[in-house]
């Protein structure tokens, strides 16, 4: 029974469900960049590169081969392609790089708000007693000492 109610503390406890929240919101975040990148970035790249589509590029290693048949009997079954799709992988590394530079400048905005926390104001000096104040402290000082 312990274990359960362990596990109920740690499952309602605030850092738990801000991380849930963060995860589900970084999930989303890099679905939308993603899109950015092979909707918006690439094909202007592309049309700058002789009109190429970046999810075309591979190096094919082997050619895909349809079944072959005799009759209504199938001789060879059908193979498929096999390719090295770095076209893929480039708009991966971009967006990689996207995702990085966003989470750089959110951590850079957070420790910036920190230290601006952090730096308290110099405390402020009393304000100097008047002329007055001093020789009457002065005289009261005087007055108990005899």
């Amino acid at each position: 029974m312990g274990f359960i109610k362990e596990f109920k503390t740690f499952a309602v406890k605030g850092n738990v469900l801000d991380m849930a929240v963060g995860i589900i919101i970084g999930g989303a975040f890099g679905k939308i960049v993603s899109s950015f990148v092979s909707d918006v970035v690439m094909p202007p790249i592309g049309v700058l590169l002789g009109g190429v589509d970046f999810k075309d590029l591979k190096i094919v290693i082997k050619e895909a081969q349809p079944a072959l048949m005799e009759g209504a009997n199938e001789i060879a079954a059908a193979t498929t392609e096999v390719a090295l799709n770095y076209g893929a992988f480039i708009n991966t590394i971009i967006d990689f790089i996207i995702i990085a530079f966003a989470v750089f400048m959110m951590v850079k905005a957070v420790n910036y708000a920190k230290k601006k926390e952090e730096v308290a104001p110099a405390p402020v000096e009393p304000p100097k007693a008047s002329n007055e104040e001093v020789l009457l402290s002065e005289i009261r000082d005087l007055l108990k000492n005899k």
